[in-house]
């Protein structure tokens, strides 16, 4: 498939791909049916940086940042149940159940996929790198199944490799809201009195009006943040 960037010719067509059709379809019905409220935080993830290579000696796994976020999302989910919810066919209902399913979105060689680990809010950090790391190399080599789609709550989608500080993601149809992260940035802040180096994120959440209250998701996105800023409460889990 061509992309956009090697295009001399401004009145080159290009077909579109079954999964591009797909996925340009799901997110056009998103956009018109689903109104979402935005809003963003920025995490301090200082202690989180300096855990993470601990605890990935320790547990003989690779953990990643994502695997973090991936794990605090689904224990945000736990406490706020809505957000495990779905609007009913008739649309006067919300549907909630006691799944944990947190997507992540991965640029694979077919497109843009979104994976799902299940039952966060059930397994260790070390579990949850575990799932996410098999449903990264499925999805790498083409190679996941309908099942690994299934039941994402809240997505996680994450631009910092390419430079991105912030940006708004649209949430899939069937997830209540998608958090977006930006890279790490360097920033001079206080602490404790005195002014110190810190590495901080921006997340943004999306969230769908319908089900939650902005308040509501409000304390979602504070949840998340306080225990990306405090990680061993995951590490011990």
């Amino acid at each position: 498939m061509q992309n956009k960037e090697s295009i001399s010719d401004p009145h080159t067509q290009m077909p579109l791909t079954r999964i591009q059709k797909l996925i340009g379809g799901y997110m056009h019905r998103s956009k018109r049916e689903k109104p979402c409220c935005y809003m963003e935080c920025t995490a301090d993830l200082t202690d989180l940086v300096k855990l993470r290579k601990r605890f990935s000696r320790q547990a003989g796994i690779r953990i990643t940042t994502n695997d973090f976020f991936i794990a605090a999302i689904g224990h945000a989910i736990a406490e706020f149940p809505l957000f495990a919810g779905r609007m009913d066919e008739t649309g006067d209902f919300i549907e909630t159940t006691e799944q944990t399913g947190v997507g992540f979105a991965v640029a694979a060689p077919q497109g843009l996929v979104v994976p799902v680990v299940k039952d966060v809010s059930s397994k260790s950090l070390a579990q949850v790198s575990a799932d996410s790391d098999h449903l990264l190399r499925k999805a790498r080599s083409n190679k996941l199944d309908l099942d690994d789609f299934d039941g994402a709550n809240v997505v996680l989608s994450g631009l910092g490799m390419f430079g991105v500080t912030s940006f708004i993601a649209i949430a899939p149809p069937e997830a209540v809201g998608i958090i977006s992260i930006g890279k790490i940035v360097e920033k001079a802040l206080p602490v404790d009195g005195e002014i110190a180096p810190r590495r901080t994120m921006s997340i943004t959440l999306a969230a769908d009006m319908r089900i939650v209250s902005e308040s509501y998701a409000a304390r979602f996105l504070r949840r998340i943040v306080d225990m990306l800023e405090n990680p061993t409460c995951m590490t011990s889990l």
